[in-house]
């Protein structure tokens, strides 16, 4: 890969990352967060995966929406957006499936005898 090469596809992942900043603050304002998790820069194609809050967000269908068809209006070099909150996707090698929930001063083995009494 040429530097030019390498320089515009730099240049392409920080126009997504500022378009990702500029159009949807409320992602992180509501605790949320968004990562290219890849970008193609020869076919034109973005994945996108929303996380922290956004997972099991009731609204995180229509920020998707709203990301899907504002991106490729915006950049023109994006031809196709995937994105997801990561529910209900099938996990790449090395994932896990989902998070479970924890709680404070809760132990992370994974013993299946349920809450100890507190007595």
């Amino acid at each position: 890969m040429s530097t030019d090469s390498a320089s515009s596809d730099s240049d392409l992942q920080d126009r997504v990352v500022n378009f990702l900043r500029r159009n949807f603050p409320q992602i992180q304002m509501h605790g949320g967060n968004a990562a290219i998790q890849h970008l193609d820069p020869d076919t034109g194609e973005v994945h996108i995966q929303l996380g922290g809050a956004c997972s099991g967000c009731g609204i995180s269908p229509m920020t998707i929406q709203a990301i899907k068809s504002r991106m490729v209006k915006e950049i023109p070099e994006i031809e196709e957006v995937h994105a997801d909150t990561g529910q209900g996707a099938e996990p790449d090698m090395g994932e896990t499936e989902g998070m479970s929930p924890s709680f404070p001063g809760e132990s992370s083995d994974d013993s299946d005898e349920g809450p100890q009494a507190p007595f």
